[in-house]
């Protein structure tokens, strides 16, 4: 009998919910855990989220937080950061950066016809070939058929409105007070940060784990 397999939603820095939260899990080592993506920024240590990661987790996906750091370690374009990115990139070190640049866009488990992504995939085309803007971005659908932000097009409907499976999408991303469920996809970013949850979702047995922020460390 295999492991289980276990998704993570946003923790952006939040590294002592994270902490609670794998003590909850009580991994053993046929367990996989995959992080959605937004490991970073925000939250108080981005640097013991990632060393948790590299510790814990089987893999990391690649969120726009990260991609934006990225964007930013490679061009040394300033315009790809956030007021609040500079102390994010303080707490990183080389190893952190070399697992950053390391995330993956998306995995899938066949058997259990699961996809884990950070944001999540225009419903109308082949989502194993969707690049990392979309991917990572991507909230709502527009007219046009490509993906924005729900605060700039807030009566658009959200891409996993869209979705009809297979595969069944598990995603991050887009912070709501509750996970978000739909026929074919369920949105586990819980907005830990913003003083929500960190979510964990757990596979085959269809099961959610929480644990409650200490404190709130962003507001919008």
């Amino acid at each position: 009998m295999s492991g289980r397999l276990i998704a993570v939603g946003d923790i952006h820095g939040c590294h002592k919910e994270f902490e609670d939260l794998l003590e909850k899990l009580d991994l053993k080592k046929d367990d996989r855990l995959i992080l959605l993506g937004d490991l970073i920024s925000r939250g108080p240590d981005s640097g013991k989220v990632v060393a948790l990661a590299r510790e814990h987790a089987t893999a990391s996906l690649l969120g726009n937080h990260e991609l934006r750091h990225l964007n930013y370690r490679r061009t040394d374009d300033p315009t790809h950061l956030k007021k609040y990115d500079y102390a994010t990139m303080e707490q990183l070190r080389g190893k952190d950066w070399d697992y950053l640049e390391s995330m993956k866009l998306t995995y899938s488990d066949e058997e259990l016809g699961v996809v884990f992504v950070h944001g999540g995939f225009l419903p109308d085309r082949p989502w194993q070939r969707q690049p990392a803007r979309i991917v990572t971005r991507i909230q709502v659908v527009g007219k046009d058929g490509e993906p924005h932000k729900r605060s700039e097009m807030p009566d658009a409907p959200h891409w996993s409105t869209l979705w009809e499976g297979p595969p069944f999408v598990v995603y991050g991303h887009t912070p709501r007070e509750e996970v978000s469920r739909t026929k074919w996809t369920l949105g586990i970013d819980t907005a830990c940060a913003m003083g929500g949850c960190l979510t964990a979702y757990i596979l085959p047995e269809k099961k959610l784990v929480q644990v409650k922020a200490r404190e709130t460390y962003y507001r919008r």
